[in-house]
């Protein structure tokens, strides 16, 4: 097998592509070949050392990825080898074979492609997990969508329709605008162009939006906050502008609206019964067609450099994914 290692955690130019003897698995793991594995922006942050979790040295990065398993460890009753997995372990994804935790991995339909398996868990469980348990969306409500043509953004606006909601969503571009239009967006901001704040307000007429999706932090937080409906949500999902906001703590109090921080992961974590039911029924979405991974585009395992600076640099719309021939 190989693998793209970390060995210095100080950015993407010090990982290699190693070759390792293929590993067996132990109790609760199976061996997958991997057939996808899409890039995440914490994967970008985790060659950095820039991320929460920091895995012991050396590690092979790529959090999320889908394949077939090739042989299961001890204790391992719900998979065999041949059936097709997505995973979502953090790491392990950059690469031909890995380890992977058994409880971690959602067995597949026999006609759910590896490329949207391998896009699928982070953007969706972290979108409905967001929307609907922390947000409490309910029909009829709007939602505004932050940073809305990257990959949970993409989720976001999929999810949100598929509730009932209105959806206002905001993008850097109007190229960015557009695919969220043709993702089911009622209305699309530019917020490199104008006044965030009046943009807002002419499109909720004033109201404000019930809940904000925001996975990027930065100046824009601000803005969007105080621009909130009455008893609304915000919804924190991430920074992935770089830097992390400070709010007047007196603007919630104003508004009646909460701040909510939300983390899947950890959600995943301590309820797996609940994490389990809201993955069964983003199955069933994906199956009547309710919801489908935007894909910016696919790329050879071997071009690992180029899809970080594809990354890095803004340009990515939806999911970025790798494949192995």
């Amino acid at each position: 097998m190989h693998a793209w290692l970390c060995t210095t955690p100080t950015g993407v130019e010090t990982l290699k592509w190693t070759e390792q003897p293929t590993p067996q698995p132990g109790p609760g793991q199976v061996l997958l070949e991997v057939k996808a594995a899409s890039l995440n922006f914490p994967d970008l942050l985790i060659v950095q050392n820039k991320y929460q979790i920091k895995p012991a040295l050396p590690f092979v990065p790529g959090s999320e990825y889908a394949g077939v398993v090739q042989a299961v460890g001890e204790g391992v009753r719900h998979l065999k080898p041949g059936q097709h997995v997505a995973c979502l372990s953090g790491t392990g994804g950059f690469a031909t074979h890995t380890l992977a935790p058994a409880a971690m991995c959602m067995p597949l339909p026999a006609d759910f492609p590896f490329v949207d398996a391998a896009a699928f868990i982070m953007t969706y469980a972290t979108s409905h997990h967001a929307l609907i348990d922390r947000g409490q969306l309910k029909t009829g409500e709007t939602v505004l969508v932050l940073g809305a043509a990257g990959g949970v953004g993409t989720a976001a606006i999929q999810i949100a329709k598929a509730a009932g909601a209105r959806v206002i969503a905001a993008a850097s571009t109007d190229e960015k605008c557009a695919l969220c239009k043709a993702q089911g967006a009622d209305i699309t901001i530019n917020y490199s162009q104008g006044d965030l704040r009046e943009a807002i307000k002419a499109a909720t007429d004033g109201k404000g939006p019930d809940v904000i999706y925001d996975p990027v932090g930065g100046e824009f937080a601000e803005p969007a906050f105080r621009s909130i409906a009455w008893r609304g949500r915000y919804l924190i999902i991430g920074f992935a502008s770089g830097p992390i906001p400070s709010l007047p703590l007196n603007l919630p109090l104003l508004k009646g609206a909460s701040l909510v921080g939300v983390f899947w992961g950890d959600f995943a974590k301590r309820e797996p019964q609940n994490n389990a039911a809201m993955m069964q029924e983003l199955s069933q979405w994906w199956a009547q067609g309710r919801i489908k991974p935007v894909i910016d585009r696919t790329m050879p395992m071997s071009e690992l450099f180029a899809a970080y600076e594809r990354m890095g640099s803004r340009q990515v719309q939806g999911k970025l994914v790798l494949v192995n021939a």
